[in-house]
């Protein structure tokens, strides 16, 4: 075949198929039903065809006119009619389907329930198809059903990057050998940069001034002298006036010829009842083992996935608590102070970093939740349940709260160290993380800030304050002074050798021991300065770092409380120069 032949009048060559088109009209005017006739076209001359729908009605291609029979063997991917379901994240993953194998495809994503759903399918898809493209350069032509959606004149949040890849892609595809047609019964709503770069427009039924005001927009760049008020109204359904000045140089009204496959985008008419029409089937079973395995890994990879499995492991342990009790009261808090500081440690070692830099790396807080869960269900004897604590009374006693002096008397005096403190023998109940922050509490008799805590033991928010909700729960805090003041009870608890945190030029040591390299330079340069300022460009001038990896290791260090700032000038925070530790030393 050396012609499509979409209208007794007018055959296109077959170089259309790397050629950009546009068909536009208004609902029910005819432009879907030409552009799938150009696709039949297009696929009996042996063309590779892909359609990117979000209507869902490019499945007809699928069936004979009649609506029964067989019609293109063309692979329908996800939609009320697809071979094999198509998920938000496939979209890289169609591209490399389509480019390996040179198959034609329709891509249905009708079934997406959410707009960003589309505009992450469509971003994965067009990026990486036009990168694929690139080294295995082929004649291949897209159809873009309602193609404002993929290309809009103005982009909602979220769209930047799937506008951004589907531009570049219709502005340099040719190079390559993509071609493409915009279907759309809104033309002003869709991508100037776009629609001017198309060689032939089929102008249908368009009777709304916006739309013949965008259409009037691409005949004046083309240099066209047309009265489109005199043309479009009076065509009919089916009819449209072809421009092409530069490439076919025409400019004349044809009627889109009958189609052979079934017409899928005619509006149902009242009272016809609605059948169900079964695919003719075609061999797709490798098709689905690949896409299958591919889709659970980007599952695997999603942080939003991971996040959920993190949540309903959490609700699963919780249920767990409550529902299991043990005869031996020591043994079971024991592993359940284990069980909830493992995923504290998880929590803490991979969860925010891998959500930033790594998603894979949520993989590991996934499994330390899978492992602290195995550890609960091993050690506790079926049939048993925990005992549920009993809800603190509404207002709680008031502890007695000692004297730096009388913490002086409780323990032994000890010299400051530059390491963390780690739990003994003689801890009893009191875990770790526990430990750690009723050690820097008591360090500040008079009471210790939230601050304060965090740059002594380096815990993150949520860490710290839920330590500091179990201690008051146990009498050994008690909110007073800043956030959080030790009771005698607390002080019992630490017991009369405990080793304070590092305070002052030791926590300084502490710190820049510990922090990464890069955020270890920044750190040290604004800590020699204090009290004093430091200007963020005068940290570029001495560290060489680019200004957003400069700010990046800025805001990481304000995280931890280890600096204060602002948009120009950082600060060492003050409570790393305070050496109160001595008052109950």
């Amino acid at each position: 075949m050396s012609k499509l032949r979409i209208s007794a009048q007018l055959s296109l060559p077959l170089n259309a198929v790397t050629q950009k088109l546009a068909m536009l009209g208004r609902t029910g005017s005819g432009k879907t039903y030409a552009a799938t006739k150009l696709a039949e076209e297009m696929h009996d001359a042996g063309a590779q065809i892909i359609a990117l729908d979000p209507v869902g009605v490019w499945y007809g291609l699928r069936l004979s006119s009649n609506g029964c029979d067989p019609g293109i063997a063309i692979p329908v991917f996800g939609g009320l009619h697809g071979d094999v379901p198509l998920e938000p994240a496939a979209g890289a993953l169609m591209a490399d389907l389509i480019v390996d194998r040179g198959i034609s495809a329709i891509c249905d994503l009708s079934q997406f329930e959410h707009d960003t759903d589309k505009a992450r399918f469509g971003r994965d898809f067009a990026a990486r198809f036009f990168f694929r493209k690139k080294s295995a350069p082929s004649a291949v032509h897209m159809f873009l059903e309602e193609c404002q959606e993929f290309l809009p004149e103005k982009q909602q949040r979220g769209e930047e990057h799937m506008l951004h890849a589907f531009t570049r892609m219709w502005k340099l595809g040719r190079n390559f050998g993509i071609g493409g047609t915009l279907i759309s019964q809104r033309p002003q709503e869709v991508s100037k940069r776009a629609l001017n770069l198309t060689e032939c427009v089929f102008a249908f039924q368009l009777t709304g001034p916006h739309e013949r005001k965008a259409l009037e927009g691409w005949i004046a760049e083309k240099g066209l002298d047309e009265d489109l008020n005199a043309i479009l109204p009076k065509l009919g359904v089916g009819e449209a006036r072809a421009w092409s000045p530069a490439w076919l140089k025409i400019s004349e009204t044809v009627k889109i010829s009958a189609k052979r496959t079934f017409n899928a985008s005619s509006t149902p008419e009242v009272g016809a009842s609605a059948k169900v029409r079964n695919l003719a089937p075609i061999d797709l079973e490798k098709i689905r083992a690949a896409m299958a395995a591919t889709i659970e890994k980007a599952k695997a990879e999603d942080p939003r996935e991971l996040r959920k499995q993190i949540a309903e492991l959490r609700k699963d342990l919780e249920r767990e608590k409550l529902r299991k009790e043990t005869p031996d009261p020591a043994g079971a808090e024991r592993r359940k102070e284990k069980l909830e500081e493992e995923i504290l440690a998880a929590d803490k070692r991979g969860y925010e970093r891998a959500v930033r830099d790594n998603r894979r790396a949520l993989g590991a807080v996934v499994k330390a939740a899978q492992r602290a869960s195995a550890i609960l269900l091993d050690s506790v004897p079926a049939g048993l349940e925990w005992k549920a604590e009993e809800a603190p009374a509404p207002e709680r006693p008031r502890h007695e709260i000692p004297t730096p002096r009388q913490i002086r008397e409780k323990r032994q005096a000890a010299p400051v160290a530059a390491h963390r403190g780690t739990p003994s023998e003689k801890d009893g109940k009191l875990g770790s993380g526990e430990r750690q922050v009723l050690t820097a509490v008591a360090q500040y008799p008079e009471g210790a800030t939230r601050e304060q805590i965090t740059i002594l033991t380096g815990y993150k928010r949520s860490t710290r304050d839920a330590y500091i909700q179990r201690l008051q729960a146990r009498g050994y805090v008690q909110p007073g002074g800043g956030d959080a003041i030790v009771t005698m009870q607390g002080v019992d608890a630490l017991g009369p050798d405990f080793e304070p945190l590092p305070t002052g030029e030791n926590l300084r040591r502490f710190w820049l021991a510990r922090l990464p390299e890069g955020e270890a330079k920044l750190f040290e340069l604004i800590a020699d300065v204090y009290p004093d300022t430091v200007d963020r460009d005068e940290l570029t001038n001495a560290t060489g770092y680019k200004r957003s990896t400069r700010d990046a290791y800025l805001q990481r260090l304000a995280t931890r409380k280890l600096i204060v700032a602002g948009r120009g000038e950082v600060r060492a925070h003050a409570h790393l120069f305070d050496e109160r530790s001595s008052a109950a030393s």
